[in-house]
């Protein structure tokens, strides 16, 4: 059957983009064709060749060098949270390049969407098992909650997390691939709801952290003297701890704890909205706010 050829529509338009898929038949759509042009795709353009092959290399750079720290200072659980962070993000900008070729795959769009909607999820555990050690390290006494316990809830809450993002991509990619867009809309919801718990997750554990810098610092200031000394007190009164090095780690840490909480904020509107909604059809946005 041949396909009637659509009329061209704005690329970042949302209602033109539904309309042109609802008068157009796109089933049969498996590259760019005058009857199935990139418009009609749900991003609506060819992902871009420089951005997303930086962010690749990028996070390639991160996998390989983490691997190698973490043999050395055989710190395994954050090694590997982290890493199979950096590798999803890795393996989701394939799937961008992939499409860069034909926006029109299906391989490279399911790719991409489930890689990179999860990954992020395990760069905050990473972040979470490093707070334990960090509180534990600067002084327990000031934390509002057992450093030991922020593993056990917030990697658990990231789990759960991870496992709605991970049900609501497959069944998005059931639903894109069978070109069922209610199945599809179903999947976008469940991910989106994922991403709402892994936020506030982020949220609580943000508050928390937030709570004990207060307290270390109102301590601090009052030189008071702390409950017990911490190793960070004895490492500090023995002079063998580098006080720059130790600053830079939690500048470090709060980053990237900001750096992925933005990301999720983002995620939701663009998920939201539905597929080939307005923002998920700008991609300097994308490359700038989820490459984060």
């Amino acid at each position: 059957m041949s396909l009637k050829a659509p009329t061209i529509i704005n690329p970042t338009s949302h209602s033109a983009y539904v309309l042109a898929r609802a008068t157009t038949d796109t089933s049969n759509c498996t590259k760019i064709t005058p009857e199935c042009p990139v418009e009609l795709t749900t991003y609506g353009y060819y992902p871009n060749l420089g951005g997303n092959t930086f962010f690749l290399i990028f996070f390639l750079f991160l996998f390989i060098a983490q691997l190698y720290l973490g043999k050395r200072n055989k710190t395994w659980s954050y090694t590997l949270a982290l890493s199979t962070g950096t590798l999803f993000e890795v393996l989701g900008y394939i799937g961008r390049l992939i499409m860069h070729k034909n926006p029109w795959s299906s391989g490279g769009f399911i790719i991409q969407m489930l890689f990179l909607i999860v990954g992020p999820c395990f760069i905050a555990a990473s972040i979470y098992l490093t707070l334990k050690h960090f509180i534990i390290y600067c002084g327990p006494q000031y934390s509002p909650l057992r450093p030991t316990l922020y593993p056990w809830l917030f990697v658990g809450c990231d789990v759960g997390s991870i496992v709605l993002q991970a049900i609501g991509g497959g069944v998005a990619s059931a639903g894109t691939g069978g070109g069922k867009n209610s199945i599809a809309q179903l999947g976008n919801h469940i991910m989106v709801a994922g991403i709402v718990f892994q936020v506030v997750t982020m949220g609580i554990c943000g508050a928390l952290l937030a709570i004990y810098i207060f307290r270390y610092q109102t301590n601090k200031r009052g030189k008071q003297q702390p409950q017990s000394r911490s190793p960070y007190n004895e490492s500090k009164a023995n002079g063998t701890v580098s006080r720059p090095k130790l600053k830079a780690f939690a500048v470090v840490l709060i980053a990237a704890y900001f750096f992925v909480l933005i990301r999720c904020i983002y995620r939701i509107p663009e998920l939201a909205g539905g597929w080939g909604n307005s923002l998920m059809r700008i991609e300097k946005e994308f490359l700038i706010l989820d490459g984060m």
